[in-house]
């Protein structure tokens, strides 16, 4: 089967500060992303791996360098396509969930089909349809506050796959969840993206939950310094995953 181009970014660079203070964040990273990838990106703290995720995912700019994200170099699309492409074509999970609690979990989950004006009868279906792969359909009517912190992640994931997105861009999507909540949220982000309804870029700091996924690139001083692919046993890659990270050295948090 031919893979699929989802994005690609081309010698990426960002910078802070003025000339004469110039902090340079991002040192000419080159990334592919295909359809279907499941991406975990690490790397010790102020490696540039944040800064990675949200110039990939339109909230911040580069310095130099190209983003290219279904077919458009993000870099130089007028506001007004770019913002389309973000709400078309990008979905997002945040490590604080970012659900209204003025709304039941049904209500937050159908949010973007419903601001784009589909069918009520057909964005209620899909709503109810992914809640029940994520274990959520008990749930749909009750409010965030009523809710543990795994059931709220995972309705954001919800969230985030209704509009069927190119790609979902994942900010340390366990980092406030317990280690079981992690455990079932990584279990159905691993589920979605082998059934092919993901395609899965992610920042995180923890190599658990970094096992599950397909590859894992680690960052460093604002370059990227390996890349480690999965094998057969999830536990061996994990186990891989730590001692790249050991022989590292630096904060991995």
């Amino acid at each position: 089967m031919q893979n699929v181009q989802v994005a690609e970014i081309k010698n990426l660079m960002k910078s802070y500060g003025s000339t004469d203070f110039e902090t340079t964040v991002l040192k000419g990273i080159d990334l592919s992303i295909y359809q279907d990838d499941f991406i975990a990106i690490m790397g010790p703290s102020g490696s540039g791996k944040t800064t990675l995720l949200n110039i990939l995912s339109t909230i911040d700019k580069p310095t130099q360098g190209k983003v290219i994200l279904d077919g458009k170099d993000i870099t130089r699309i007028p506001n007004k396509e770019l913002s389309k492409l973000r709400r078309d074509k990008i979905g997002f999970i945040f490590q604080d969930y970012n659900l209204l609690d003025t709304m039941t979990l049904e209500d937050n989950i159908v949010l973007p089909l419903s601001l784009n004006g589909g069918s009520p009868k057909q964005i209620l279906q899909k709503a109810r349809s992914l809640a029940e792969l994520f274990g959520l359909t008990e749930h749909l009517k009750k409010y965030p506050y009523q809710l543990s912190g795994g059931q709220k992640q995972r309705g954001a994931v919800c969230r985030a796959l209704i509009t069927d997105p190119k790609i979902i861009f994942a900010d340390e999507p366990t980092g406030a969840l317990d280690s079981k909540a992690s455990k079932d949220l990584m279990r159905c982000l691993k589920s979605v993206n082998e059934s092919g309804k993901a395609t899965i870029l992610m920042v995180t700091h923890d190599p658990l939950c970094a096992s599950y996924a397909k590859d894992v690139y680690l960052l460093s001083d604002g370059s990227m310094k390996c890349k480690i692919s999965q094998g057969t046993d999830r536990k061996e890659f994990y186990n891989r995953i730590i001692e790249v990270q050991s022989s590292m050295g630096g904060d991995f948090l």
